[in-house]
């Protein structure tokens, strides 16, 4: 562009210019002539009115590079897409360091710079459904990377037509290469060439979640495996593309991996899971294992080269038998093992039970789930074996019976703390109780849901054998009724801090009123949801009782007005969390009684009462502090 555009040339420059020019005669013209020669000008002028859109995309590059202040590089993003796609394609180590200069829209703008730049709402970035486009990444790595936060982000889902693909990866990574944390889940258009350019830039990336990427293979995670070498967690799921080689790259060159999930990929086979498991043998600690085709010997190898191994999780390995799960007990390798949770693994059997029990001699958690080959008679050998076992999790295997549980509790370890039966069908009442019960003064939490066999007189036995019980939880379990309950109560020789009754139906008031008054001092956790015969008789008693309690769950209960009144009032309850969803007796004379719990309530839930819109707006204002749900 000409320094002299715009120029009029009224000056001496303008005279030496137009010296040499003789002076034409005047035309006189027609009123129309004069309006269209009028408005030539201005038509001319509209042309050539200077703009930075006209450069090319290679100067513009250069002029969006030299911009320096965060605020600015922002609103420049803002212009168009055109300078937000040049934005993102400019990386740190291509930004050109100019001379410091006085910013003079500083002043304008209002605002000190560093303000602008600190912010610590920006550390991780999520992106859910039709969100999650290349522009708004692509605008998030421009925006947040300026200000040197952004160090995870999460993709969950996809716009249906312009979702997230490889370019908006690449606009991710050079906006911002100090990544750490990257989530990518169902996002169907990302393939290996956006996992490059994460590898590519994102050297300092240690969080890497692949979920529902159909179009991801080995060659996406081989690039992985050689750029990010700082990686400590992987997890591939429902990814069909991928089969073992990426698995072994990983293995050989990313030194500090400390967990891997790898759960649905069809093609991935011992091969895959024995060369990650070899490989990272030293910093290896967490390993998911769910619905693979792999065999005994994965199983053995990591029974041999899980040295580092502290949590296990091993789901939906049909294929899996018992020789797999003794072998790799017995390979004493695993003598860091902490915590371990089989699921539909039918190669789990009473004698693989034992060895595990037997080898592993650090395991404090168990959790056992629709193990069908696991019998009645395993678990006192088990408890046996476990010296430091805590916590003991069974749930749907039903060759478990209440007899082996109470030959557990008898040899357990005296640091037995957590017992979990969810729906097991053999759990139910026995004829005749057995000649030594077993008192086990260590165990503190007890869980016994959806277990439709037991009932008063197995509750009854449960509170003579555990007298030190603090969290109760007994969900599900129709069939009992205030007379089991009530011996639980009392033969409790320390204070109940969370007792959840949900559905248990057949409990009256009279259950209530004997729990808070013997533990009203202790108790800061109560569920009765679904308890239909609670009514305000239980509110009375928790406001005269309670005095630490916390969480009160009343969802479909038979409580009203009157109940919510007497909660209200009572001075020493500092009730945080209350439920009155379903309770069809609560009406819009509770609004002032609620109103007034405004210092304490910080979650409130009103759905499905007849309370009305109209009155939870003006709740909405009485609780600002409050999230309400109605």
């Amino acid at each position: 562009m000409s320094p002299f555009h715009g120029y009029r040339g009224d000056g001496v420059i303008g005279s030496a210019l137009f010296s040499g020019v003789r002076p034409r005669k005047r035309v006189f013209a027609s009123a129309a002539d004069e309006a269209v020669t009028a408005a030539a000008p201005k038509r001319q002028k509209q042309r050539e009115e200077p703009s930075l859109d006209a450069l090319p995309d290679a100067c513009l590059f250069e002029v969006l590079r030299r911009v320096q202040s965060a605020r600015a590089r922002c609103a420049s993003a803002c212009v168009s897409r055109r300078w937000l796609a040049l934005l993102a394609g400019i990386r740190a180590s291509e930004t050109v360091l100019a001379p410091a200069v006085p910013d003079l829209n500083q002043e304008y703008l209002g605002e000190d710079e560093d303000e602008f730049m600190c912010d610590d709402a920006d550390l991780e970035r999520t992106l859910e459904g039709k969100e999650a486009t290349d522009a708004r990444l692509t605008a998030a790595a421009v925006g947040d990377a300026l200000r040197g936060h952004l160090v995870s982000v999460s993709i969950r889902g996809s716009h249906p037509t312009r979702g997230v693909t490889d370019a908006g990866l690449s606009a991710l990574t050079r906006g911002c290469p100090a990544l750490r944390s990257l989530a990518l889940w169902d996002v169907p258009q990302v393939t290996d060439a956006g996992l490059a350019e994460i590898a590519a830039e994102c050297h300092l990336l240690e969080r890497l979640d692949i979920t529902g990427c159909p179009l991801v293979t080995d060659k996406g995670l081989v690039a992985i495996a050689q750029g990010c070498p700082d990686l400590k967690s992987l997890t591939i799921e429902a990814c069909s593309g991928v089969a073992n080689e990426g698995f072994k790259a990983i293995g050989r060159c990313c030194a500090k991996l400390q967990a891997v999930n790898i759960k649905n990929c069809a093609h991935v086979d011992d091969q895959g899971v024995s060369g990650l498991i070899c490989s990272a043998t030293v910093s290896l600690a967490k390993v998911r294992l769910q619905g693979l085709n792999i065999t005994d010997a994965s199983l053995a190898v990591i029974g041999y080269y899980g040295k580092a191994i502290t949590d296990l999780t091993l789901a939906r390995l049909p294929v899996v038998g018992e020789r797999g799960f003794w072998v790799m007990a017995n390979a004493l390798g695993l003598q860091k093992l902490r915590c371990m949770t089989v699921v539909s693994c039918p190669g789990l059997t009473d004698l693989a039970l034992a060895a595990i029990a037997k080898f592993c001699p650090s395991l404090k958690l168990i959790h056992l789930k629709k193990c069908s080959k696991v019998s009645d008679g395993c678990l006192k050998e088990f408890a046996e074996s476990a010296k430091v076992l805590e916590n003991l999790q069974i749930e749907e295997c039903n060759k478990v019976t209440l007899m082996d549980i109470l030959a557990f509790l008898l040899n357990c370890s005296p640091k037995f703390k957590a017992l979990s039966l969810v729906k097991c069908i053999g759990i139910k009442d026995i004829c005749s109780a057995p000649a030594q019960l077993p008192v086990c003064k260590s165990l503190r939490s007890l869980t016994i849901k959806d277990c439709p066999g037991f009932t008063d007189a197995s509750l009854a036995v449960v509170g003579m054998i555990c007298p030190r019980l603090e969290n109760v939880n007994l969900s599900g379990l129709g069939a009992v009724t205030d007379n089991g309950f009530l011996p639980l109560i009392k033969s409790s020789e320390s204070g109940l801090v969370n007792v959840d009754l949900n559905g248990c139906e057949n409990l009256t008031d009279t259950a209530v009123s004997e729990l808070v008054k013997a533990h009203g001092t202790s108790l800061a956790h109560l569920s009765l949801e679904g308890c239909s015969k609670i009514t305000d008789a239980s509110l009375f008693a928790i406001s005269e009782s309670c005095s630490q309690l916390a969480e009160l769950d009343l969802s479909n209960c038979m409580v009203s007005d009157y109940g919510v009144a007497v909660l209200s009032s009572a001075k020493q309850l500092k009730l945080r969390i209350l439920s009155l969803s379903g309770c069809m007796m609560v009406t819009q004379k509770s609004v002032p009684f609620l109103g007034s719990m405004s210092s304490s309530l910080e979650g409130l839930n009103l759905q499905f009462n007849f309370i009305g819109n109209h009155n939870i707006a003006s709740l909405e204002k009485q609780l600002w502090r409050c999230d309400i749900l109605a």
